[in-house]
């Protein structure tokens, strides 16, 4: 049995930890949940009882004999409270952008590059939730045909933003202006998810290059990405073009994902069959489909990859860690 923490735990992620640890049953002995001063005092429900929210501060910290802190605070709270937890012996599992590129720190998708996790100093980041569900069927593409190149476009719901994305989307449907966006987001797409940098690139398109290099353990990996926000509450989806080293069969592929643990193979255009993002809400594989060949390159490959990002691309993952180090296996 382990004492777990939660950091952020009234927000949309730290909800999310809390429903799916229990749902998966983790082996926790004192459950510790933390958010900010303004929410501490507010009570929290896991497994039929009440927690007491708590400030995130080191005085509330330091006698807990913590094991493993899930954080999903945003990335000025990871870095100033990850190091805290971890000098007091708990396993952090950081849900923000802060530590992803850290050369010292492991980025892990438990289906993907599980052996990263053994050379962790306290401290594992959860990718972007939209390089998380990418990683799980460009993994077998790498390992059975090798890739040289890959295109992401994605269409990214606005729970991805938060509870103010979400209200954008709500109000904006009842036509009040965002507050959130720059934009109205109801009935419109934003080419547009985090800040844009000097090359012209958002951060969140390079988050998904620089990620995707370092999970798949290859620098040299040629990658380029759009990503775009839709009216969508929940869910990601994304089409991924990839230019493979190998010639492939299209159902060999198929049959590669359909035996593929976390991937749930959803593709028969003759029947409508293919994945979406009501599908996928609420569900903890990664949806595959609209599988094809490009013909304009050799060895291209088209996918349409759907999957439930504040469940797969954040909590679940992290959790999914967590047992990781715990040697469980679901």
């Amino acid at each position: 049995m382990y004492n777990v923490a939660i950091v952020g735990a009234t927000g949309n992620v730290g909800r999310k930890f809390l429903e799916i640890l229990e749902e998966r049953d983790f082996p926790i002995e004192n459950l510790y949940v933390f958010a900010s001063k303004k929410s501490a005092g507010s009570k929290l429900k896991f497994k039929g009882y009440e927690y007491l929210v708590e400030e995130t501060a080191e005085e509330n910290i330091k006698d807990k004999k913590i094991d493993f802190a899930l954080f999903s605070a945003g990335g000025d709270v990871s870095l100033k409270f990850s190091p805290i937890f971890s000098s007091y012996g708990a396993i952090v599992i950081d849900n923000s952008s802060a530590f992803r590129m850290d050369e010292n720190v492991p980025l892990v998708v438990p289906e993907v590059n599980p052996e990263d996790v053994k050379w962790h100093n306290g401290i594992i980041a959860n990718p972007n939730c939209s390089t998380i569900q990418a990683m799980l069927p460009l993994k077998v593409l790498l390992d059975n045909y090798g890739i040289k190149r890959i295109i992401y476009s994605t269409y990214q719901a606005v729970s991805g933003a938060g509870i103010q994305g979400i209200s954008d989307l709500e109000e904006g449907i009842k036509g009040n202006p965002p507050k959130k966006f720059p934009y109205p987001i109801a009935g419109n797409c934003l080419p547009h998810i985090d800040v844009f940098l000097e090359n012209g690139y958002t951060k969140e398109e390079v988050k998904m290059i620089e990620e995707t290099k370092k999970i798949l353990h290859n620098s040299d990996l040629r990658i380029t990405a759009t990503t775009v926000r839709v009216p969508v509450l929940n869910s990601h989806s994304e089409s991924i073009n990839v230019e493979l080293e190998k010639s492939f069969e299209l159902n060999d592929v198929f049959n590669l994902f359909s035996n593929t643990k976390g991937i749930t193979l959803y593709d028969d255009v003759a029947e409508l069959k293919y994945p979406t993002a009501l599908m996928s809400t609420g569900k903890d594989n990664v949806f595959v489909g609209r599988i094809r060949r490009d013909f304009s390159i050799d060895n291209g490959l088209n996918l349409w990859v759907v999957a439930d990002n504040i469940r797969k691309g954040a909590a679940l993952n992290a959790v999914q860690i967590a047992e990781l180090l715990i040697g469980s296996d679901k």
